[in-house]
């Protein structure tokens, strides 16, 4: 059952391309999943079971499978509008954010596996297939930033407090791209190659998206390269929205040690199918090389809900800061945070105008669970 579970991520993908297969308003079930998965996700009890799963092939099919499949997406869209001259405004605004929801979930988890293993063929394939959300250099800053500088204020995908979802996605996608390029760069400059040498990951980027921009060409011409850019150009921003409330307002004194209280974890069953563990947050980030069905649910964890909950909550600023956020981390400050961790939530909370909340639970050691 542990390996027949991570199958689920490539049915959702097959009833979208069954849906782009169909035509006319079946384009609509790729995004129609995500409403449909968070409801179920949301009633679901949490999954604290640790897979029973051996690393090799078997294991690893489906992360192969969910990736691949969602580039090939972006094919079958090309394809529908090639036939689809009469789609209208809503099916073509359907079909872009069925492609758009596709290249998050599951490919961004899927991505983000593949990338942090060994093997130049699982890093070349993660690297790449994030063509699809317009960011084959994601994981320059990813490994190398924002696994060293997590909960700091030098890691982009790390919101600070009172900051909204609309405020949050631009600034990171703007800082993470300029990080990412930053660092090959220095490192290049180390190497003794020019900053903007022709090994620069940023050329092969380029180069990756004209060859599927090319592809997409032949089979539909520029209407469907303008479908496939737009579905491209949101998930991207889709993406950042998913780091928003996986790392919201953790706080850690840059160079202090990393652990496993400085991340969320999110253990409803779907997201963590779905996101091939990647909401299984705190192990990872104490060992990124671990393979996803290896990653232990943290037991001493501030609850939070399905990461479809968070997303939709994010969406109304007010709700996800009173009802969700700031609940979790009134007891992460309380419970978790160092004496330095919490003097810096003290100014981060006086800076967005929260509560001054801290000490309302005596006794309770600071990093006590770190």
């Amino acid at each position: 059952m542990d390996y027949l579970r991570y199958y689920i991520p490539m049915l959702v993908q097959i009833a979208a391309y069954a849906g782009f297969y169909v035509g006319g308003n079946g384009v609509f079930v790729g995004i129609a999943s995500l409403p449909l998965l968070g409801l179920i996700d949301s009633v679901l009890p949490n999954d604290m079971q640790t897979r029973k799963m051996k690393p090799g092939f078997v294991a690893d099919l489906p992360v192969w499978i969910s990736t691949i499949m969602a580039v090939g997406l972006y094919f079958m869209a090309a394809r529908w509008f090639a036939v689809a001259p009469n789609a209208t405004p809503m099916q073509i605004a359907g079909a872009i954010l069925s492609c758009a929801w596709m290249s998050v979930v599951p490919l961004v988890p899927a991505a983000h596996e593949l990338y942090h293993q060994r093997g130049k063929v699982r890093r070349f394939v993660g690297q790449y297939s994030q063509v699809c959300y317009l960011d084959c250099t994601r994981e320059i800053a990813h490994v190398t930033g924002h696994h060293l500088d997590v909960a700091t204020t030098l890691d982009s995908d790390t919101a600070k407090r009172g900051t909204s979802l609309y405020a949050f996605t631009p600034k990171a996608v703007v800082q993470s791209t300029r990080d990412a390029w930053r660092m090959e760069s220095d490192n290049l400059e180390k190497q003794g190659y020019g900053r903007w040498s022709i090994r620069h990951r940023l050329w092969k980027a380029i180069l990756a998206q004209v060859i599927v921009q090319a592809i997409v060409y032949q089979i539909g011409g520029w209407p469907s390269v303008a479908l496939v850019l737009a579905g491209m150009v949101g998930a991207r921003f889709w993406v950042e929205s998913f780091n928003y409330f996986q790392h919201y307002g953790l706080i850690r004194a840059e160079g202090g040690a990393i652990s496993r209280r400085h991340v969320w974890n999110h253990f409803k069953p779907l997201s963590r199918i779905m996101g091939f563990e990647i909401t299984n947050h705190a192990d990872h980030h104490t060992d990124s090389f671990a393979r996803f069905h290896e990653l232990r649910p943290d037991r001493q964890w501030i609850p939070m809900p399905s990461v479809f909950v968070c997303f939709f909550s994010a969406l109304i600023p007010p709700l996800w800061h009173n009802l969700i956020i700031k609940p979790a981390l009134k007891r992460w400050d309380n419970e978790l945070a160092t004496p330095e961790e919490r003097e810096m939530a003290k100014a981060q909370n006086k800076a967005a105008g929260w509560p001054d909340w801290f000490g309302e639970k005596a006794g309770v050691g600071a990093g006590a669970a770190a």
